[in-house]
């Protein structure tokens, strides 16, 4: 387990160039995001989710968010239509995660085997510039063992967790502890809030 000190306002293409190298290589991150810290890795690999699941605590396939860098990356991974896209338009970039029927290029592992996935474009440079560098979208879960609240920094991991992520980026204290908003856009007529 590597640990990285960064500054998310002044992250360097160096340490961007790291984290992808990391993501590359199918390792699990420990990161910030723009709600509370995570653990993510490659969405496209599932021996990666497996070791994301391992590390929470999680048995068998629990549908996780994904986060991308823009539409064009959301086109490639989800199906919607100019309806759904006016909507997500006023909410994104932001901390509002919504589902929408995925089409088939992604492991079962990530969507727990359900024909939908949870998407989120972030407000947070950072994170972009992270997507845009690796070129496809990041899972986004938590950092925190099943069914006990997130951790709101990354100090002392190793005593918390019985497995560990590869790369923890450390940017303090994260002063948000809740997690996003979930909505479920895949009938737009009928959008629901499975989560505020």
């Amino acid at each position: 387990m590597k640990t990285i000190s960064v500054d998310i306002n002044k992250i360097t293409q160096e340490q961007i160039d790291l984290i992808v190298d990391y993501l590359n290589r199918g390792q699990v991150l420990a990161y910030p995001t723009d709600t509370v810290y995570g653990l993510g890795c490659d969405a496209r690999d599932a021996q990666a989710i497996k070791r994301i699941n391992r590390i929470k605590g999680e048995k068998g396939n629990k549908p996780l968010i994904i986060l991308i860098s823009d539409f064009k990356m959301l086109q490639r991974y989800c199906f919607f239509n100019q309806e759904q896209e006016k909507y997500l338009k006023q909410v994104w970039p932001g901390t509002v995660t919504v589902i929408l029927k995925k089409r088939p290029n992604l492991p079962k592992e990530l969507t727990g085997g359900l024909n939908s996935l949870a998407v989120r474009l972030p407000k947070n440079d950072f994170l972009i510039k992270i997507i845009e560098s690796a070129g496809f979208p990041i899972v986004s879960t938590s950092l925190n063992k099943k069914g006990e609240r997130q951790l709101t920094n990354v100090k002392n991991l190793e005593k918390y967790f019985k497995y560990f992520p590869d790369l923890v980026i450390d940017a303090g204290k994260s002063e948000k502890t809740k997690p996003s908003r979930l909505v479920d856009l895949r009938d737009v007529k009928n959008i629901k809030i499975i989560r505020k």
